[in-house]
């Protein structure tokens, strides 16, 4: 891999000692959102808002322009959208939940339906508070760990005309990709399955978005594993995805580099024009939504820095150098390596754990106490329960991911997360007992529940 950048600043971390760990483990209930982030070593938590911004980042902060309306920051980032993504009506917001929590508010009601790939825990949770229900249409592949497709986070194309047909085209309210699929190991979506998802929707008359977070990291793929793309540049594949879609959600703290920010980004200026009366209601103005002009400058500098080749080629290169090692020590890994974080089977390497006691956020607690390393699970307590049952939703995947922050750690963090993976392999993986909930809580559970041991 070819660092394409010197380091400049630097921040100490230090690791507690095993019983600091334990300690702070216990206090937290068990629950990694919980812990005090100066107790952690490697914090592998999320890649969301802990990236480390540029020096042409920071120096776009000073230009920023604070003016309640009309900011012209806000028309620099408005412009960098429009170059890059091709979407002509901007609606900023202060991260990407909100602009869920928006869009959902014009388009979704009481019983309708966005089909779509995997929705992660913030969008599924958006659609469900305001009524609809998120159903999943990620191909079969996608839910299978070990299979070597190169386009896990497709849609299938069968399964989402049989949605459309069981629920009718009234009912609904969008279709969603996430690109890339983060809830099934930051899995892309190819090109031709976008084209015919969007030429599927175009026909039915059914609106189309992206969940747009790593928007980057899914053109670095299909310049990499698609045929016919791999000499166009990311700029030309990143404007051909968008030109599929009626628009996007975007948090920005993803793909973006920015530790705070997101935005809505539309082709039909009527649709934008609606949702901006929400805007001015739950995030500010339309020419700030929730940001500063600060933010709203190193967001426009942070899209155009995602966006190059040779940053994206380090960036998948250092999580692919992680779970290469990892699957060297016998590690069971989602494969093949997604583009924000290596995502450990929680099932398999704790074979012996029923999956109803949440091996992958065992090992999650277990990687904190070893060493230091904060993670967090995807699967079944993520998942929630079943709307209409109230029982938990059994997933195809219950994995433990390490979330990677952009431009933060060096390789030699990356040999010590290995070593601590393989101890705690060598000496726990018979373990036959997991966890349970202590305390539940009702909304995105995983947040703020407390766990014990069984």
């Amino acid at each position: 891999m070819i660092v394409p950048y010197k380091i400049k600043t630097v921040e100490p971390i230090f690791l507690p000692s095993r019983e600091e760990r334990e300690v702070a483990l216990k206090k937290a209930g068990y629950n990694l959102f919980k812990l005090r982030a100066e107790l952690v070593y490697i914090d592998f938590l999320t890649d969301s808002g802990t990236g480390a911004m540029s020096s042409a980042q920071w120096s776009r902060i000073m230009m920023g322009d604070e003016s309640y309306a009309g900011s012209s920051s806000f028309y620099r980032l408005e412009a960098a959208v429009q170059e890059i993504m091709g979407l002509s009506y901007i609606v900023p917001t202060h991260q990407g939940r909100a602009a869920e929590n928006i869009l959902d508010q014009v388009l979704v009601q009481k019983g309708t339906i966005v089909p779509g790939n995997a929705h992660f825990d913030t969008t599924k949770a958006h659609i469900e508070f305001h009524g609809g229900r998120a159903i999943d249409c990620t191909i079969k592949e996608g839910g299978d760990p070990e299979a070597e497709h190169p386009f896990k986070g497709n849609v299938d194309l069968q399964w989402l005309e049989e949605v459309v047909k069981k629920y009718g085209r009234e009912k609904i309210a969008y279709v969603l990709i996430t690109i890339t699929c983060n809830t099934n190991g930051g899995q892309p979506v190819s090109m031709e399955n976008i084209e015919a998802v969007s030429n599927y929707c175009r026909k039915n008359n059914l609106k189309i978005f992206f969940d747009a977070a790593r928007f980057a990291e899914n053109a670095f793929f299909i310049k990499q594993r698609e045929k016919g793309f791999e000499n166009r540049s990311i700029h030309e594949i990143v404007k051909k995805m968008f030109s599929h879609v009626d628009g996007c959600t975007m948090s920005a703290k993803k793909d973006a580099i920015v530790p705070i920010g997101g935005f809505l980004a539309f082709r039909n200026e009527a649709l934008a024009e609606k949702v901006k009366q929400y805007e001015v209601l739950f995030e500010g103005f339309p020419t700030y939504g929730g940001m500063s002009g600060m933010d709203m400058e190193a967001l426009a500098q942070g899209l155009r820095e995602a966006t190059d080749a040779a940053y994206l080629s380090h960036r998948v290169g250092q999580v692919a150098y992680l779970g290469k090692r990892l699957d060297e020590c016998g590690i069971p890994l989602v494969k093949p390596f997604g583009g924000h974080a290596i995502f450990v089977n929680g099932r398999k390497f704790y074979k012996k754990v029923p999956e109803g006691q949440f091996p992958a956020h065992l090992l999650s607690v277990e990687l904190y106490k070893e060493g230091g390393i904060r993670g967090c699970e995807v699967g079944m307590a993520l998942a929630g329960r079943d709307p209409e049952t109230g029982e938990n939703i059994k997933t195809a995947l219950d994995l433990c991911r390490m979330a990677i922050p952009r431009r933060v750690y060096s390789q030699e963090h990356f040999d010590y997360v290995v070593e601590t993976v393989k101890s705690i392999h060598e000496r726990d993986r018979n373990r036959t007992k997991g966890m349970a909930f202590e305390h539940e809580t009702k909304i995105m559970r995983h947040f703020t529940s407390t766990f014990k041991y069984l």
